[in-house]
């Protein structure tokens, strides 16, 4: 027989509903919440709170929501807490029940203005020292890399800044600050601004320019748990912040990076030397080498073509003349060594060596042999298998970051961007904790043997026991009775 469903007739009261049931056991905010805790922000963030006045949202519900906002890839705040209470799971994970009242949206804006990016960037730090606890970071070899972010802004937005003396505000001597600050972000930035975001940077990408910051990552070799992170506008070279990303991976991790590995954009000489000083084996192309072969250097000799005389302190080019020293660079802390006008005119390899009517130039480092050495690293079998693992390995990071919105800002201003990354990094850290991490204790089951008896075990089978002997140990226990879920 047919059955037919009766018409709605929805109950005044629901004694019934408890939303810890309607939460199935694998629910990923279910494993969240087992293993992160949200309570050490109370005391991080009572400082940006009064003793009078209203009283707050639970600064723990805030830190979930923002979580929520950014895992869910939710579009905006405004969509967040409306779509809260159609959310059985997100209820739950807030600690709410199906009668509890929905904050309002601003909550979230006012909380991220007066908490700061720091403290967002305390949690992601929380997050890399679990993933450490648990084992999951070696920490001697790291990946380094950057990805471009588009602004939350649009290129009409963009003015000259010589234009500017009718809509000049209080705060726009600070923005023109800050974009001077880091690297050099070229002449389009030095002469251009956009007012709706000043803290982006214009950056040419495929056929027309776009605004832009940048997030900068070091991902560790192990499980791929991203251990730093920063954030600048898209025009800074990339090459520049290595350094400081390794030191914060080392204060992050409590490790020492060993080895790194990028791309050709970080093979500067003051990356090599820097890592050499450092004790760190750089395992990234020359940046130089890169160039060579191309556009006006295309069939042209290089530098390597070039030998070094000590003892008379010249260069010998391939046709066996000899180039003498002209200058020395400072800021370079290179040697210029040029040729005779009147040799390189009538040499046969002047096609092959310069276009300059001048003669061919050559530079030579003040600490060449030092990076001779460093270079012939790059040829060995460990070198050459960390630049083709950084391929993979690092866009694997960027592509599972699209699934939470970080390739578009949500939104505007630089610590504002902080605050997004700081939230995917630690969201993927989250789900390699999960993936590869021990099972939490919190929220375990007990097994038919008694409890206190069973949890002795547990810890002797797991922490105390040699491996030989957890086999004996197996045959006193009872058939048929399992162990603690999760052991």
């Amino acid at each position: 027989m047919m059955g037919h469903h009766p018409p709605p007739n929805d109950p005044l009261f629901s004694y019934k509903v408890q939303l810890e049931t309607r939460i199935r056991k694998d629910h990923p905010l279910r494993k969240i919440k087992e293993l992160v805790d949200f309570d050490f922000i109370y005391k991080e963030v009572e400082k940006t709170y009064g003793t009078n006045g209203n009283v707050s949202v639970p600064p723990p519900v805030i830190l979930k929501l923002m979580l929520l906002l950014v895992l869910y890839n939710v579009r905006s705040e405004r969509e967040l807490m409306d779509t809260l209470p159609e959310r059985l799971d997100w209820l739950w994970f807030l600690g709410y029940t199906m009668e509890s009242s929905i904050p309002d949206h601003s909550v979230l804006s006012k909380a991220r203005t007066r908490w700061g990016s720091g403290t967002f960037r305390r949690f992601f730090e929380r997050i890399v020292s679990r993933c450490v606890e648990e084992g999951m970071v070696d920490g001697t070899k790291v990946f380094v890399d950057a990805s471009y972010i588009d602004a939350n802004a649009s290129n009409n937005s963009v003015v000259k800044k010589d234009s500017l003396a009718r809509y000049l505000r209080k705060g726009y001597e600070e923005f023109e600050r800050r974009l001077g600050d880091e690297g050099s972000p070229g002449e389009v930035n030095m002469r251009h601004v956009s007012m709706t975001d000043p803290d982006a940077s214009i950056v040419a990408q495929g056929t027309k320019p776009k605004l832009t910051h940048k997030t900068h990552r070091t991902v560790d070799a192990a499980h791929e748990v991203i251990t730093a992170v920063e954030v600048t506008p898209g025009a800074v070279n990339e090459a520049h912040r290595m350094l400081p990303l390794i030191n914060q991976h080392d204060t992050t991790t409590g490790a020492t990076a060993k080895t790194v590995v990028a791309d050709s954009k970080y093979g500067t000489i003051e990356n090599y030397l820097a890592c050499h000083q450092r004790g760190v084996a750089a395992h990234i192309p020359l940046l130089k080498r890169t160039h060579e072969g191309k556009g006006r250097k295309k069939g042209i000799f290089p530098e390597e073509a070039f030998t070094y005389d000590p003892t008379t302190d010249t260069m010998i080019c391939p046709a066996g003349k000899r180039l003498k020293k002209r200058t020395f660079h400072v800021l370079k802390q290179s040697t210029e060594y040029i040729g005779s006008k009147k040799e390189c005119g009538a040499c046969r390899l002047r096609p092959k060596c310069t276009r300059n009517p001048l003669g061919r130039s050559v530079h030579r480092h003040r600490l060449k042999e030092t990076l001779d050495v460093m270079l012939l690293e790059l040829a060995s079998h460990a070198a050459r298998a960390d630049m083709a693992t950084r391929k993979h390995l690092m866009e694997r990071s960027f592509a599972r970051s699209t699934r939470f919105g970080f390739d578009r800002a949500r939104w505007r201003g630089l610590w504002k961007m902080a605050v997004q990354e700081y939230l995917v990094s630690a969201i993927q850290n989250i789900e390699t904790l999960i993936r590869y991490g021990r099972r939490p204790t919190k929220g375990l089951g007990t097994a038919p043997f008694t409890s206190l008896g069973r949890v002795v075990w547990v810890y002797m089978k797991r922490y105390l026991l040699p491996q030989r002997s957890r086999a004996m140990m197996s045959c006193f226990m009872a058939p048929g009775r399992s162990e603690v879920a999760g052991a």
